[in-house]
Order: C-alpha cells, then sequence, then structure tokens
C-alpha cells in the first residue's frame, strides 16, 4: 500500500468514526477531543454534510418568527404578506424560507407595490418602537445630577460648541450658539449654577432669510424666559439657491446665540476647567495610559 493510500484510508477511517460520535449526539469539542483532531479544517472536512444536534443549537429570539414565516411560506404567501403579518424585515424572511418553493404570483405589480409600501411602514414603525424605548431606558439611568456632574458638564458643552480664544485674536469672551433647545436649556442652567446674572446673557437669534425670524425671536424667547423684544439685532443669513437645504420645516428655528457681558474671567475659568478635565482623563485607574 502507497503512502498516498494509506492517508487516504486513514482520513476516511477517522471520517467513518467522527460522523458515528456526531449522530450519537457528541458536539464539535467532543469529538475533536475524543479524535484528537487539533485541526479546524480537518474536523469540517470529517464532518461535512453531518447537521449538529439539536441540543448543541443555541436559541434563537427569532426561532419563533422564522417558524411562523416558514409555515406562511408554505402557505403560499409572498415576502412582502409575510413582512405585514410578521413586521421583520424581507432580508430575514429570506433567509429563511430560501430553501422553499415559491408561489405563483397572483397579483398586479401595483398591488405587490402597495404590500411591499404596507410592509416597509410596520418595520419602520416596529424599528422607531425600539428607538424609543433604548432612548427611555437611557434617559432613565442618567437620575439626579449633581452640581459637580452639571459643571462638568457645562464645561465640555462649551468647549465643543462655545466660541474660543486664538492665539493672533485674543478676545476671552464667552459666546455659546446652538439649534437645539437642550443643549439651550443645559447651557442656562450651566449659567445659574455658576451665578452669571441675567442681566449679563446677550441673546441673538442667527437664521436663513426664507425662515420666519420674527416667530424664532418668540420662540426662543419662551425657552429661555426672555422677552424677545430685549434680544440684540438678529442676523440673517442669505439663502444660496444652490444649495438643497433641509432645514426648512416648521421646527427650524435658526439658532440661538447667547453672549455674557465682562466674561474674560469666566473665560479662563472654563479653560481652566477644560485642561483640567483633559489631565484628568489621561491617567488611566489601569496605568495603561501616559
Amino acid at each position: 500500500m502507497t503512502a498516498a493510500t494509506s492517508k487516504y484510508a486513514d482520513f476516511e477511517n477517522l471520517r467513518e468514526q467522527a460522523i458515528t460520535l456526531r449522530r450519537e449526539g457528541l458536539s464539535r469539542r467532543q469529538i475533536r477531543d475524543r479524535l484528537r483532531v487539533d485541526n479546524n479544517d480537518l474536523l469540517n472536512r470529517l464532518l461535512e454534510g453531518e447537521p449538529p444536534p439539536e441540543w448543541t443549537k443555541r436559541p434563537n429570539a427569532k426561532d419563533d418568527l422564522r417558524d411562523r414565516a416558514r409555515e406562511l411560506r408554505l402557505q403560499g404567501w409572498t415576502y412582502d404578506q409575510i413582512q405585514v403579518e410578521l413586521g421583520c424585515s424581507k432580508s430575514s424572511i429570506s433567509l429563511w424560507v430560501r430553501d422553499l418553493p415559491k408561489p405563483e404570483r397572483k397579483r398586479t405589480q401595483e398591488e405587490a407595490s402597495e404590500i411591499a409600501r404596507r410592509g416597509w411602514e410596520v418595520t419602520l414603525r416596529r424599528r422607531e418602537e425600539e428607538r424609543q424605548a433604548v432612548k427611555r431606558t437611557a434617559a432613565a439611568e442618567i437620575g439626579a445630577m449633581s452640581e459637580r456632574e452639571l459643571f462638568l458638564l457645562g464645561v465640555g458643552l462649551y468647549w465643543a460648541e462655545g466660541t474660543k480664544d486664538k492665539p493672533h485674536a485674543r478676545r476671552e469672551r464667552v459666546v455659546f450658539v446652538n439649534s437645539d433647545p437642550g443643549m439651550i436649556q443645559v447651557f442656562t442652567a450651566w449659567l445659574d449654577l455658576l451665578g452669571v446674572e441675567p442681566e449679563r446673557r446677550k441673546y441673538y437669534v442667527m437664521i436663513h432669510e426664507t425662515a420666519d425670524a420674527g416667530d424664532a425671536e418668540r420662540y426662543w424667547g419662551d425657552l429661555v424666559g426672555v422677552d424677545p423684544s430685549t434680544f440684540g439685532k438678529t442676523t440673517v443669513k442669505r439663502h444660496n439657491p444652490r444649495t438643497n437645504r433641509k432645514n426648512v420645516s416648521a421646527d427650524y428655528h435658526g439658532c440661538l446665540a447667547i453672549r455674557i457681558l465682562g466674561s474674560a474671567d469666566l473665560y479662563r475659568r472654563i479653560e481652566g476647567a477644560w485642561c483640567g478635565i483633559v489631565g484628568a482623563v489621561s491617567i488611566s485607574p489601569t496605568g495603561n495610559r501616559t
């Protein structure tokens, strides 16, 4: 017997043993240890075509959906119909039922398009429900905020969104501009924490010319509790007709700029606090950072 024939015979003998063990219900690891096969590629070849025993399959949250999808497919349902019924994506349905026969087409293209649209709406609703659930959970985890936490948050917020001093233009003034009402609310709460008097806060609206500037001034005035008549002159940005602006809905109110009078000392405190934050996080508790 040649070496090649012997090697082939050894493989076939090993494969026979592996298949026998597999059919007895052993897992891949158990077979590997029993036959002392350390090479995964060889183990794959030995077990090729042999399905794993049921007990080794991990439970999947979508098992019920998959089984129901296969049941509906066997009844002649299309992907679109199954999507409407189960609320799962067509890509998942395709994976679950692709080995089953395709049903005969019994509807017009318009009818199929309408079913597809309804199915996509179901998917979008499900995704939005999942998105909102995650957001609610994350919001609930925050709880009450200490003054120190608000102080650190405000410093980071300003350093990300506020104006910064430049070596070539020493201004050292605190100006915060943002279009997000939540950001404005947090920033004004931070100013309250620092004892910045209301009379030192000057407000300005910045908005595109195609929007309603008066409505925006009233909106921001209500948000910060200030009469919009006390606002500084609104900055109107000229619209470039060649650009495709997305912020054109009724919810668009431009940006609110908050400038603090006599704020050089406050600016230095913010910059110093930010340097302290950076220095604090540059030292890892595990000692892996330098």
